[in-house]
């Protein structure tokens, strides 16, 4: 399922227009970003958690050249944890 379709879903679930179901979901998801941003986790019971990790830096091996080292940056990545309701449902 891809954007549109998941907007064409709301909106027939909801019984509202596409165009107030685009809204929602865009929403929703700017919301989480935001959130994300700010490292705050954003849990949704039922369906899950969204968090962010931070990676430390560490050294990797080059894919093409395996002889070579290649330095990886500290970073900080999205994460998602599906909640029990969710692990339960996909079973």
């Amino acid at each position: 399922m891809n954007k549109k379709e998941l907007i064409d879903a709301i909106a027939k679930d909801c019984g509202c227009k596409k165009s107030e179901a685009k809204t929602m979901t865009e929403s929703l998801i700017n919301n989480v970003i935001k959130a994300l941003k700010k490292r705050d986790r954003v849990v949704i019971v039922g369906f899950g958690v969204f968090d962010v990790k931070h990676r430390k830096a560490r050294i990797a091996r080059n894919p093409q050249k395996p002889n070579q080292t290649v330095k990886v940056p500290a970073r900080s990545v999205p994460v998602f944890r599906a909640g029990k309701s969710l692990k339960d449902a996909v079973k």
